[in-house]
């Protein structure tokens, strides 16, 4: 009877041990089993940045003293969203400006153009033509002295002292590149005599160009009664002025020094910040609100971009050159099909010339590249 009961014991106490492990491992597996059902039920594959794909892992929260699954998502980011949303509006719903134009800088074509004729104040994108006729009038190392008048401008300025002679080829850096009002009022007194007398002088210089809208006032843009320009003239006229290579030249420098070891820095960010800038001028009034106008050249050519009354310049900069080269890209591929697709010779021909008539400097020269993998010509 004794070994009976020890027997009985015995048993009684493996079962209190084994059950209670074996329930428990039953209980993990079940766990671990829905953690990998999951897993694999709920698998997405963003990019990563070698472009490859990556699968999310369900995570694993302890909720009341119990570890349950995290409910895993599957839906696009709200960022992404937003920004694809973005991405699929036309220019013109991207744009806070009141005007724009993009101009082919080869052709003068317009490849978009939103009110590009509404007459608006254009703040200090105007010292475009203050800095051209200051570069046809004045030796770089010729000496100006800053009348009161011209020293007590308003910021921006690069505090220019009255007693003191600077180099017209300093005060045309700080017009181009720094937007000095001081530094703009000083070159209109030497080359015009007064700034009245010089803004008639940028007035004419406009429609020589062919901006038949723009009306000066000032040598510096601050606002004044009467004038006016557009952002179709402010295109024309800085075109032209980037055919001037000291021109292109001074706008497309981010930084310079003058003569006595002042800095003078490029309010143009679009030359570090947006692929392709050649050259720009920025310009900002209470009333004009932001404007800019610019050229940039890539593979695909080079466009000529302005815009007026903007709340969102930089934004609207990097919008209208992205679009420009988009548009000048699809019209080569254009040019390069109707080529491919004529089987004529003197037909074929006919169409590398108005190829030509069409994209001079870019798209011409891709066509007869293309066009001779597939010719007999």
């Amino acid at each position: 009877m004794r070994f009976l009961a020890v027997r009985i014991c015995v048993v009684l106490v493996l079962l209190s041990v084994v059950f209670p492990a074996s329930d428990l491992l039953a209980k993990s597996r079940t766990v671990s089993k829905r953690s990998v059902h999951l897993s694999s039920r709920h698998k997405f594959t963003p990019e990563d940045n070698n472009g490859g794909a990556k699968t999310a892992r369900t995570a694993i929260r302890l909720t009341n003293g119990q570890k349950e699954p995290a409910r895993a998502t599957t839906a696009a980011r709200p960022a992404e969203k937003s920004r694809s949303r973005w991405a699929s509006l036309p220019i013109d719903e991207k744009l806070s400006a009141q005007s724009a134009i993009i101009m082919d800088g080869a052709t003068g074509e317009v490849l978009f153009a939103q009110n590009p004729d509404l007459a608006r104040q254009p703040a200090s994108t105007i010292k475009v033509l203050t800095g051209l006729l200051a570069i046809e009038n004045l030796r770089d190392g010729e000496m100006i002295t800053p009348s009161r008048r011209a020293a007590g401008q308003p910021r921006s300025k690069i505090y220019l002292d009255p007693r003191k002679s600077y180099t017209a080829n300093d005060l045309i850096n700080a017009v181009l590149l720094a937007s000095a009002n001081d530094a703009s009022v000083a070159l209109a007194e030497k080359v015009g005599g007064s700034e009245r007398a010089f803004a008639a002088m940028m007035t004419a210089k406009a429609r020589s160009l062919g901006a038949s809208n723009t009306i000066c006032k000032t040598a510096t843009g601050l606002t004044s009664e009467g004038q006016q320009s557009t952002a179709r003239d402010l295109a024309l006229i800085f075109n032209k002025a980037m055919e001037g290579s000291e021109f292109a030249f001074r706008v497309g420098r981010p930084k310079v020094k003058t003569v006595d070891g002042k800095l003078l820095l490029n309010h143009n960010k679009a030359l570090w910040q947006v692929h392709g800038a050649e050259g720009g001028k920025t310009g900002y009034t209470n009333v004009a609100r932001q404007t800019y106008v610019g050229k940039f050249k890539r593979e695909q050519g080079e466009v000529v971009i302005a815009l007026m009354g903007s709340e969102t310049m930089w934004a609207d900069v990097k919008n209208l050159v992205e679009y420009g080269f988009a548009q000048q890209e699809s019209r080569q591929k254009d040019a390069v099909n109707q080529v491919a697709g004529v089987d004529n010779i003197a037909e074929r021909i006919a169409a590398i010339r108005r190829s030509y008539a069409v994209k001079p400097q870019q798209a011409s020269l891709r066509v007869l590249v293309a066009d001779s993998k597939n010719s007999r010509l």
